[in-house]
């Protein structure tokens, strides 16, 4: 079976493999009385450097016609982008004033946007492979099934800084076995096997995680560490859950931490309790003082205490710690947490001021390192798991919305009765419109039933659906976005989408999932044509819960928030990072980016919002007082400085080495995914800067810039980055403030000056300077909104559509506004029939 699944995607995936993309259309010529004008501008201004001879960056603007613009788009394009951010002519150089920079620019714009939007070029987006993200979505809103993403598919290549670009969404033989493999693990999860055998998952916490608070939202009030899981019961019946607890120095070889005083334990099956334990206190007698770590490298007689108490606080004390209790199919909240000794004292307050170190004994609170889940034993069935009734529409000779349905004995020529075919029949069609974003064909059901039955010769109806779904989820047309171009146009002719695919992009830009039963109603009856239902689904689909996808996939990685994940800042330069303020600092942007998409805000609050997202961990990492406990709620700033995204601790820490700042990532990070000017790579071999002057004292990080920048060769690009980077001295690698640079032990400079001769000091001034410039960071969004919505890279002959969305959107560019601008633009609505 697994090779017949295996030889239908192969024979699939070579018909698209020739697929290629279509070439531009070249654009005709426009107006051009101003022309001359322009001309001597670019002569006075930009030929010195840019001619045929020099050729500097590859550029020569000598001989292009300036009077037929389009004819030179791909060019002019990338003068556009320059002039708008004021980056040419570089500093010191002779530079036009604000009405030439404008007027050339408006000029070039204006004729390359008349004949583009009159003839447009929409482009061939390839064949898209459902990205991670996308697959385990789809499985949710297919199946009602939530799976482990990294357990199931390696991580994703990316293109243009997207992950669902699908001209790098390859698909190797090597990838089609995890495909396969995920196949059936997810049909068996979603069908239920009643056949299942016992089996055994463990859950660990962080070694880096503290546990001295409440720890997530899903465990209980006056609760403390612990764990929360979300764990699937493969079948009604019994399980075994078994809780360990953290150990000091030695992973197996204890002590276990905090077992001097009796605490509580709780246990709970989502919100009911199973167990409460109770851990620590003297059980057996006097046992040694606080140093009794080091009972674990002696004899245990070495020990000053008695001996069943040291036992039990080296290896006994967690060994109780399980218990056996009945369970319903299906995915249920695994918890376990401490209970706090004085529950009237609010959230944090027991160590308000203070951070509880790592490791502390048994004088410590006790820490779980893991919770193990075995079962099922004595199964009793698969029961109504939600997978399970979103699969099974209808049953033979069972209920079907709680209507029994007539068994009738006339049999066919399986010799399976026909209510058992067309009930089966009935589940693969609402499988297949939703998996395929499409109604189910004759074609699709024969292969289908082909599945099921030879599934169902082996173990009956349920195991001919769950053969004939692992199927399904393995077939191009789920596992692929494909939209086929009409046959009756000629190649590189545009044309409109239909409305199943344009349903389809609609939900994978802003759900990166499926399309569900309202879009595809509407997109099967014509509807979506109609701008005002198109409108209406974009509000309600912002609206939808699923559109945090688009704040995790889609700024996740625009602003490079997943790298948070993988940040080590140095232990010794930083002891007081920790797990948890990873978390929150990953937490804090994203319910900061969330919350601008529900409240439709304004694009450039993102930038200077008075507000953000604070637990006390973060807070007291960032100098603000009086917020206590693990949640996270909404806080007003009265620091300038960390207004905005500029002043949270995910991007200060992911442009920062582990040991020390760098204006370099940050005047990057800054000019690629704010000003949209990123600088060229930097050349091979740069040699590392020096740390001491020649009398061996240490230098700050200006003066090394300022020496690495006395070379022209540098200059030019250090010219544009350091001093956005600057700007942010005064945040350490991990964003706490500071005043002095720590190594040099110098008073911080945090003053810049952009090419253009603006100066600013410190990150609130530069953000007025950012805020300024409006339509410059609309147009950096709107061009990163439409790479993610198209899944390609955005081309030079896709700018007038960005042009176009950032006009749309104004004047305060809000987020629904750029979201339905994107929609309704003719790339995303439009495409070109591939060419030969």
């Amino acid at each position: 079976m697994s090779r017949r699944i295996l030889s239908c995607l192969g024979m699939f995936l070579l018909g698209i493999g020739s697929i290629q993309a279509a070439k531009p259309q070249q654009p005709s010529s426009a107006p051009a009385s101003a022309a001359p004008q322009h001309r001597a501008t670019l002569n006075r201004y930009c030929v010195t450097c840019h001619n045929d001879r020099l050729k500097t960056s590859g550029l020569t603007l000598e001989k292009i016609d300036v009077e037929n613009v389009p004819a030179g788009a791909e060019v002019w394009e990338k003068v556009i982008r320059k002039l708008r951010a004021r980056a040419m002519p570089l500093a010191g150089a002779p530079r036009p004033d604000e009405a030439t920079y404008e007027s050339l620019a408006s000029y070039l714009e204006t004729s390359i946007d008349r004949v583009a939007l009159a003839k447009p070029n929409p482009g061939t987006p390839t064949v898209h492979r459902l990205n991670r993200a996308e697959y385990v979505n789809a499985i949710r809103d297919l199946l009602s099934v939530e799976v482990d993403a990294e357990s199931l598919l390696p991580v994703d290549d990316s293109g243009y800084g997207f992950d669902n670009n699908g001209d790098v969404l390859s698909v190797s033989p090597v990838l089609l076995e995890r495909y396969m493999s995920a196949a059936r693990k997810v049909s068996r999860l979603a069908v239920g096997d009643s056949s299942v055998r016992p089996t055994m998952e463990t859950y660990e916490v962080s070694e880096n995680l503290r546990q001295d608070d409440r720890m997530s939202e899903d465990l209980p009030l006056g609760s403390r560490g612990g764990i929360s899981v979300r764990h699937n019961f493969q079948a009604d019946g019994e399980y075994v859950i078994k809780v360990r607890l953290k150990r000091d120095g030695y992973k197996e070889g204890g002590p276990i931490r905090g077992v001097a005083l009796n605490r509580q334990l709780l246990v709970l099956l989502d919100d009911e309790e199973i167990k409460l334990f109770t851990v620590g206190g003297e059980r057996f007698g006097r046992s040694v003082g606080d140093g009794g770590a080091a009972c674990v490298t002696g004899a245990l007689v070495s020990c000053q205490g008695d001996p069943a108490q040291e036992e039990y606080e080296r290896f006994g004390a967690d060994k109780h710690l399980e218990v056996r209790f009945a369970a319903k199919a299906g995915q249920h909240l695994i918890k376990a947490a401490f209970l706090v000794a004085d529950a009237s004292k609010p959230e944090g307050a027991f160590r308000r001021g203070s951070n509880v170190p790592r490791r502390g004994g048994k004088m410590a609170e006790p820490a779980v390192e893991s919770l193990v889940i075995r079962g099922p034993y004595e199964a009793k069935g698969l029961g109504e798991t939600p997978s399970r009734r979103k699969i099974f529409v209808c049953h033979p000779g069972g209920e079907q919305g709680g209507s029994p349905i007539k068994v009738v004995s006339l049999q066919n020529r399986t010799g399976q009765p026909n209510t058992e075919v067309a009930c089966a029949k009935r589940i693969l069609s609402a499988l297949v419109r939703r998996a395929y974003r499409r109604p189910a064909t004759e074609e699709d059901l024969q292969e289908l039933m082909s599945f099921y039955n030879a599934g169902r010769s082996k173990g009956g109806f349920e195991v001919g659906i769950r053969t004939a779904l692992e199927r399904i989820l393995v077939g191009p047309q789920f596992l692929f976005r494909i939209e086929w171009d009409p046959a009756n146009l000629p190649p590189g002719a545009a044309y409109r989408l239909s409305d199943r695919e344009l349903a389809s992009r609609l939900s994978f830009f802003l759900w990166s999932s499926l399309p569900d039963d309202e879009l595809l109603n509407l997109a099967e009856r014509g509807k979506l044509r109609d701008r005002e239902v198109l409108k209406q689904q974009v509000q309600r689909m912002l609206r939808d819960p699923r559109s945090k996808e688009l704040v995790r996939n889609f700024t996740g990685q625009w602003l490079q928030l997943r790298r948070v994940q993988n940040l080590s800042p140095d232990i010794v330069e930083f002891p007081d990072f920790d797990e948890n303020l990873r978390e929150a600092f990953q937490q804090e942007t994203e319910l900061f980016l969330e919350s601008m998409l529900r409240e439709d805000r304004p694009l450039m609050e993102m930038l200077g919002a008075d507000y953000t997202f604070l637990n006390e961990r973060l807070a007291r990492h960032y100098g603000i007082p009086n917020i206590y406990g693990s949640s996270f709620r909404r806080v007003k700033l009265t620091d300038e400085n960390r207004r905005g995204l500029l002043g949270q601790g995910s991007i200060l820490s992911l442009t920062s080495y582990p040991t020390r700042t760098s204006v370099v990532l940050r005047g990057v990070w800054l000019l690629t995914n704010i000003m949209g000017t990123p600088p060229p790579a930097p050349p091979p071999n740069v040699p590392p800067l020096k740390d001491r002057n020649e009398d061996g004292r240490i230098k700050s990080v200006r003066e090394s810039m300022e020496q690495h920048r006395a070379n022209p060769v540098c200059a030019t690009c250090h010219s544009r980055m350091d001093p956005l980077g600057f700007a942010f001295e005064n945040f350490d690698a991990v964003g706490a403030w500071r005043t002095t640079e720590g190594a040099a032990n110098t008073i911080i400079d945090s003053s810049g000056k952009l090419p253009d001769g603006t100066s600013f000091r410190g990150p609130a001034e530069l953000r007025k300077v950012l805020l300024s410039k409006s339509d410059q960071f609309a147009t950096v969004v709107a061009e990163k909104l439409l790479t993610y919505a198209l899944g390609r890279g955005v081309e030079y002959h896709d700018q007038p559509f960005v042009r176009k969305i950032r006009g749309e959107s104004a004047p305060d560019y809000r987020w629904s506004s750029l979201i339905l601008a994107v929609v309704e633009s003719q790339p995303f609505q439009m495409r070109r029939v591939r060419q030969p």
